[in-house]
């Protein structure tokens, strides 16, 4: 089995994402075939996963496709690598609000590195703490005893003698240090309201910053020892997820455009891999530069990204709205979410947009996150009515009307208020919950189907 190890922190703003996507991309330097890995529901970190590993980042949320999928998807994403590197989510403990398994969260990154059995790196902040690092390192390896706390990577050190006193303190609780990763070294990687900026936005810059990442990894952390923990996970046997096994083919290879480009980047690697395996011809589509749909379009996916921030590029392509409302209108399904909901709006910050959707959309103050159990409200090309699915919000931006005259979702807030969101209208489904498809992949057979 491929080596793998998971690389987590205390909380978030530890710097794991600069640690581990430098990692990755310094191990493929050195030769070996990476596997990149996200804990959680995260599209933006994979994206720079992508760059530095030169193979797809897949995500690993037990929330969304449920606990007996998790160990699957890593075998199918770790195909072919000789090392995995996961990448963790928030604190180590930190999963679902609510929602517990033994000590730590149902979905944090304590748990998935639980069911698929990989030793743990801490990426520590020191900046303020020396011999305190001791009792954190300490606590958080006693916490959970199936969570294996293997090394430790010191991140923010503000000198020779701060490094000596925190080796010294690791030393203590018996954990090996890694690396250590000095305060006045920065990697510039900039970002904006929902987190870094992604990398397909980001264009030559990203791959500068995964190439900034992976020379400090390489000054500063010693991969040997790296790859020697990540070797040390025991064998782990049992299934490859398949596509092919979890969907029906439908004949007729249709044509399936999937939006793309600097502004619709949120997608998980499987959604793709399900609607071929149902027998679908995918064709990508990038609403900033085509000015038409793909040749034979018989349904369409727009999935999640930042259509607010080229709202005025998207207004431009008017023959592509045009050519989108159409087939709206022919009775084609769409599947729109977040980022794809926006535009099939009318109007998106004062834009105007495909007009399929009686409803305007806004920049909003307030972040709407968290993962929702939510029910579908009606029939659609996508699922029956009444299905349940747990799904995820991420967005600043709000729509008005919330929902349509047949709403997508409903579901019950943390105070127990039933809330209704998204729009179903003819065979388009539209809402700001994003679904894994693997969590859901008779939707999958559903949508192709209905082409």
């Amino acid at each position: 089995m491929v080596a793998r190890l998971v690389i987590a922190a205390p909380g978030s703003g530890s710097g794991k994402t600069t640690i581990a996507t430098g990692l990755m991309a310094a191990l493929r330097r050195r030769g070996h075939t990476v596997a990149p890995f996200k804990v959680g529901p995260d599209y933006i970190d994979p994206g720079y996963h992508t760059l530095a590993g030169g193979r797809p980042g897949r995500n690993l949320d037990p929330v969304l496709v449920g606990e007996h999928r998790v160990g699957p998807m890593f075998r199918h994403g770790a195909l072919g690598a000789d090392i995995a590197v996961v990448e963790g989510v928030m604190g180590l403990f930190d999963g679902r609000i609510g929602h517990q398994v033994e000590a730590g969260g149902f979905g944090s990154t304590a748990h998935v590195a639980e069911l698929i059995d990989a030793p743990v790196v801490l990426v520590v902040d020191t900046r303020g703490q020396s011999t305190s690092l001791a009792a954190l390192l300490h606590g958080f390896r006693s916490y959970r005893a199936g969570v294996r706390m293997a090394g430790v990577v010191l991140n923010q050190v503000g000198s020779d003698r701060h490094d000596q006193v925190l080796r010294e303190a690791c030393a203590d609780v018996g954990l090996p240090v890694l690396g250590s990763v000095r305060r006045a070294v920065e990697v510039d990687v900039p970002s904006r309201h929902l987190g870094l900026i992604p990398a397909v936005e980001h264009g030559a810059a990203a791959m500068r910053a995964v190439e900034a990442m992976a020379d400090l990894i390489d000054a500063s952390v010693d991969l040997d020892a790296v790859v020697r923990l990540a070797r040390s996970a025991p064998d782990f046997p049992g299934p490859v997820w398949d596509p092919a096994e979890e969907v029906e083919v439908v004949p007729g290879r249709p044509v399936i455009a999937v939006a793309g480009g600097s502004a619709f980047t949120f997608g998980y690697a499987e959604h793709v891999e399900l609607l071929r395996a149902a027998g679908a011809e995918i064709a990508v589509v990038d609403p900033l530069r085509d000015e038409c749909l793909p040749a034979g379009t018989a349904g369409l996916v727009l999935p999640g990204g930042f259509p607010e921030q080229h709202a005025e590029a998207l207004s431009a392509n008017e023959k592509l709205r045009m050519d989108v409302r159409a087939l709206a209108e022919s009775g084609a399904p769409i599947h729109a979410e977040c980022g794809g909901l926006l535009y099939l709006v009318s109007e998106l910050d004062g834009k105007p947009m495909c007009g399929v959707l009686p409803a305007t959309a806004a920049m909003n103050p307030r972040l709407t996150l968290g993962y929702r159990d939510a029910v579908s409200m009606a029939p659609s090309p996508l699922r029956p009515e009444g299905r349940r699915v747990t799904g995820h919000e991420f967005h600043r931006t709000v729509t008005t009307p919330v929902h349509g005259t047949t709403p997508a979702w409903a579901w019950r807030d943390h105070e127990g208020v039933t809330r209704r969101e998204g729009f179903i209208q003819g065979n388009v489904h539209a809402s700001y919950l994003h679904t894994h498809p693997a969590g859901d992949p008779t939707a999958i057979t559903t949508f192709v189907t209905a082409t």
